[in-house]
């Protein structure tokens, strides 16, 4: 029932077949939002780092930097995004669905105003497991209609990013909304029995039609997960728990060398399978056992 373990074991069983004929130098260059960036490793949604660092998300946000990769930024104040913001990380923050819909929009005012590279709002956090609005630190979350998204996503100029999208029904609905994003994820096993995101994968990316950018968020630990995600169709990953240690470790640095890691085993599969950048991952690559 652990849906984290179900879901390391789904990218387990997923293999990477090899091609070397008219290979070629790889680039993984991820185009986003009108941006550049030289990975499609992203930090997760992550948030309350100070236990990790005494600087916590900024410092987080400074490793992003390093490696040139998107920040996301999950539940916290809006000195804290200045303070991500500031170091120069181009940074997408993620907002919490509070009871108070004011609180949202203007949580969603003050990331443009900041200079966010996009806004969005975590949807998988609304109910606890006893079927009731969920608690979050002190603060009351509750469920959102479509109509309500439809509004929040009118309210910015700013790409509009929703997280926890795990089926067809919710990603068309995003669609329907005018969401510019989404990320494919069960927010680390928060449901048991939850489905892997790359087993939905495919059904969303098809579903979707090229209309939205899809991240990957759970389960990712290497640039070998990074690469059969991107072959099934996300544009980027997200990485949360393999960057704890290194940032209590060594800050930035340490957050920056586990994204330069994975990115490096991502272009060594990717030069292994005659890939030459991350928009023309063949899928026929995956094979499960």
């Amino acid at each position: 029932m652990d849906s984290n373990q179900i879901t390391r074991e789904y990218f387990d069983s997923l293999l990477i077949e090899m091609r070397h004929i008219d290979a070629v130098l790889p680039d993984t260059t991820l185009h986003l939002f009108g941006e550049t960036f030289e990975t499609p490793i992203t930090t997760a949604a992550l948030s309350h780092l100070n236990k990790h660092h005494l600087q916590g998300m900024a410092e987080l946000a400074r490793g992003a930097k390093i490696a040139n990769a998107v920040m996301f930024a999950g539940m916290g104040d809006d000195e804290e995004l200045n303070n991500i913001v500031a170091t120069g990380a181009r940074t997408i923050k993620i907002i919490k669905t509070y009871s108070d819909n004011d609180r949202i929009h203007n949580q969603i005012s003050h990331a443009e105003k900041c200079g966010c590279l996009a806004v969005g709002m975590d949807f998988d956090h609304a109910y606890n497991g006893r079927g009731e609005y969920d608690i979050i630190f002190g603060d009351e979350m509750s469920g959102k209609t479509l109509d309500e998204l439809k509004q929040f996503v009118k309210s910015t100029s700013l790409p509009f990013v929703v997280k926890g999208v795990l089926s067809v029904a919710d990603a068309l609905k995003c669609v329907e909304a005018g969401v510019q994003g989404i990320v494919v994820s069960h927010h680390a096993g928060i449901m048991p029995c939850a489905i892997p995101p790359l087993m939905v994968l495919p059904k969303i990316v098809e579903a979707v039609a090229g209309k939205m950018k899809i991240f990957v968020d759970c389960g990712i630990q290497s640039g070998y997960d990074a690469f059969k995600a991107l072959a099934l169709g996300a544009d980027a990953v997200s990485v949360g728990r393999p960057l704890m240690n290194p940032l209590k470790d060594n800050g930035a640095e340490g957050v920056a060398a586990v994204i330069q890691e994975y990115t490096t085993q991502l272009a060594g599969a990717m030069a292994r399978t005659a890939t030459s950048n991350i928009t023309n991952i063949d899928k026929a690559l995956i094979w499960q056992r």
